[in-house]
């Protein structure tokens, strides 16, 4: 599983960033973090606000900081 943090680095992309790398260690799912910070590759998602999180290329999240309870449920496929 690849989780995507799309997001130029700014503090809510990096806080979603450390939410995400600590529910995949609650969850204990095989999952890989890729941080996609170029603004073409961002709009390549449709995405137009930031930060959002994506699971495997499908987006989940756009504009806002997910919890890691929520990023947990995202994981599980709840």
């Amino acid at each position: 599983m690849k989780v995507q943090i799309l997001g130029t680095g700014c503090p809510k992309c990096k806080k979603l960033s450390a939410n995400a790398e600590e529910a995949i260690a609650n969850t204990g799912v095989a999952a890989e973090i890729e941080k996609i910070d170029r603004l073409p590759e961002i709009m390549a998602f449709g995405v137009m606000s930031t930060p959002a999180l994506a699971v495997d290329g499908d987006v989940k999240s756009a504009g806002k900081i997910l919890s890691v309870e929520d990023i947990e449920q995202i994981l599980k496929g709840e």
